[in-house]
């Protein structure tokens, strides 16, 4: 298989990354899952043939997760790797949020990503929306992307461990 060498950071959406590595975490250890398993995956739980939308009841699925893989599918087509299209990094709004947090903190009690998700639901994405430091569209994906990120490494995971340095 040929690998990718792309920044997802930057191409997928955090509730696709989050549905492939959740799909990469339950396959066999043998097996690769390629876009197209992927596919194939997401097609199945929206026509409800599968019986995982129950266990994947915090993704949101919906026909646009199907068109952003139509998409990466067409671009680097079906046989591709899933696990080349996971986030391990911030993207760079949430770097910037990141850092902001960062830059408040002193060097022994680093921020976790809980330290920063609570700092964004404490009215700090407006602020830096005000402030200009995000864009007005940057911030509505940036929850969905923080908790996602919680949710594949744990809330106590330092935060400076997935800034995304360009």
């Amino acid at each position: 298989m040929i690998r990718n060498s792309i920044d997802v950071a930057t191409r997928v959406s955090p509730s696709l990354s989050a549905l492939i590595e959740n799909r990469i975490n339950r396959s066999e250890d043998d097996q690769y899952i390629t876009l197209a398993t992927i596919h194939d995956f997401v097609t199945g739980l929206l026509t409800g043939a599968f019986t995982e939308t129950e266990q994947l009841h915090h993704f949101d699925i919906d026909e646009s997760l199907l068109d952003e893989l139509n998409a990466l599918i067409e671009e680097f087509g079906e046989t591709a790797l899933a696990v080349d299209f996971v986030q391990e990094t911030a993207s760079e709004p949430l770097s910037r949020v990141i850092d902001f947090v960062m830059s408040g903190q002193d060097q022994e009690n680093p921020p976790t990503l809980e330290t920063v998700r609570n700092a964004m639901i404490s009215g700090l994405l407006a602020s830096l929306v005000g402030a200009g430091v995000l864009e007005e569209d940057e911030d509505d994906n940036l929850l969905v992307e923080i908790d996602a990120l919680i949710d594949r490494h744990g809330a106590d995971a330092l935060a400076e461990e997935f800034l995304r340095y360009e």
